[in-house]
């Protein structure tokens, strides 16, 4: 694909975080831009006030006129999580438009830079977005493609006219992630997840083997310490473990303590002690992701004045673990957590912070089948809480699977204080609440009630 031939850019989802990295990055490149979502959302219309067009209907009637007359110059650009019925992506694959998959499309963008890919089922988003910050603000400098919109630049997509370097999430769903072939790539985890389309765990951790035997010749390999992963037939490249314990590995923490909820610590690196951190967003699963980037931004050779400034000025993610209230009566924080695992490490964070307080979470369970492949880890981890208010599944891209509801998740929580709810009653029910700390969790559209929630609470 020579872009460079392409005027016109169609995204059929470009309301996803990655696709509108995508459209932001090719309108920058001076192409007409426009596309598709099933529904409009904050991002959508900050894409629309940049001059995008955008439509909600499957209709050849909202086409722009450049699109339906300009075969041979455009491009239509299209999500995994696009069903094949849908009318748009059946109409440009009938008329043999040039098609990609969004992964394609960003593994040539890829290809032409220093790519830095961040990998792993849990944390990527949050220390892709830490790498990025700290490299854009540095002497080195980046550009980024981010699975999230950072707080520091309310964008998921940063450019610069002086660096090579791209920085990207690296995604495991539909495989994506083999289409990068990165020059330094991170892996923050193996566990379980998407096995709607792995299967078996053991087939997620194989794939992630392969993404590392992608790494380019004379590349670094930073992977956290412990994980799964296995080290054989590497292409001659540098490894390097991290760690958030005072475990040894290549980079880890030491002498960690909390001021004012905030870490402070320094970090063991190859290179010599970095001292006197602090990090700017709060949370343990922050402080591991801050050892990640630090390995990262380190062996890019950024200083480590710069690193420290980075990441003491880091604002973090939209909906990772992000605070909307903070007052001595009531902590409102809302976070992206949606498998056992992340709500694990999000709640038992929040205890850390406040040991004392009693812990009411609100959950949405995303997925038919990831609530069918893990509803015991779900209820094991929604336990840790004191109160939890449950809501029915977020379907996303799939059709119901009979028998699985969010039951199957509620009557395994241990917890005393736990109850259903709809959408619908939400608010009424957390009127009759009195919430210390609460927390929303889930990958869906749980985002809606912030919102509402903040100003419920706000009075």
């Amino acid at each position: 694909m020579n872009f460079d031939k392409i005027e016109n850019i169609y995204l059929i989802g470009i309301g996803g975080i990655g696709m509108s990295a995508l459209a932001r990055y090719f309108k920058s490149q001076g192409k007409f831009v426009a596309g598709y979502d099933k529904t409009p959302s904050d991002l959508t219309e900050q894409l629309q006030n940049e001059g995008i067009d955008i439509h909600f209907d499957e209709s050849m009637l909202l086409m722009p006129p450049q699109i339906m007359s300009q075969k041979d110059t455009t491009l239509v650009i299209y999500t995994p999580a696009i069903p094949n019925n849908n009318y748009e992506f059946k109409y440009f694959h009938e008329r043999e438009y040039s098609v990609m998959k969004r992964a394609e499309v960003l593994g040539l963008i890829f290809s032409n830079s220093k790519g830095i890919a961040v990998a792993g089922t849990h944390g990527k988003t949050t220390t892709s977005t830490m790498i990025a910050h700290i490299l854009h603000q540095s002497s080195v400098g980046c550009n980024a493609f981010l699975g999230g919109i950072s707080k520091n630049y309310n964008s998921n997509l940063l450019l610069s006219k002086k660096s090579n370097i791209l920085v990207t999430e690296a995604d495991e769903y539909d495989r994506s992630f083999l289409k990068l072939f990165p020059y330094l790539g991170i892996v923050t985890s193996l566990d379980a997840d998407h096995l709607d389309i792995y299967g078996t765990h053991e087939e997620v951790i194989k794939s992630f083997n392969l993404f590392t035997r992608q790494i380019s010749k004379n590349g670094i390999l930073i992977y956290k310490k412990g994980i799964n992963l296995s080290l054989k037939d590497l292409n001659n490249i540098g490894v390097f473990t991290y760690s958030a314990g005072s475990e040894p590995a290549d980079f880890y923490p030491l002498n960690i303590r909390i001021k004012k909820d905030h870490f402070h610590y320094d970090v063991q690196t190859p290179l010599g002690i970095i001292k006197d951190i602090t990090l700017g967003v709060q949370g343990k699963m922050n402080l591991e992701n801050s050892i990640a980037a630090i390995a990262a931004c380190a062996l890019l050779n950024v200083l480590p004045e710069e690193i420290k400034a980075g990441l003491e000025s880091f604002e973090g993610v939209k909906r990772r673990f992000e605070y909307h209230i903070k007052t001595s009566k009531l902590v409102y924080i809302d976070d992206y957590a949606h498998h056992p695992e992340e709500l694990k490490a999000c709640i038992n964070s929040v205890k850390n912070l406040y040991p004392d307080k009693k812990i009411t979470g609100i959950f949405q369970p995303h997925l038919f089948t990831r609530t069918r492949d893990f509803a015991a880890g779900f209820a094991q981890s929604l336990s840790l809480l004191d109160e939890l208010i449950l809501l029915e599944i977020y379907p996303a891209r799939e059709e119901p699977i009979e028998g699985v509801t969010s039951e199957m998740i509620f009557k395994n929580v241990t917890i005393a204080n736990k109850i259903m709810s709809s959408k619908n009653e939400l608010m009424e029910k957390l009127k009759k609440l009195n919430p210390e700390v609460l927390i929303t969790m889930g990958a869906g559209d749980i985002d809606r009630f912030v919102e509402p929630i903040r100003k419920l609470y706000s009075k």
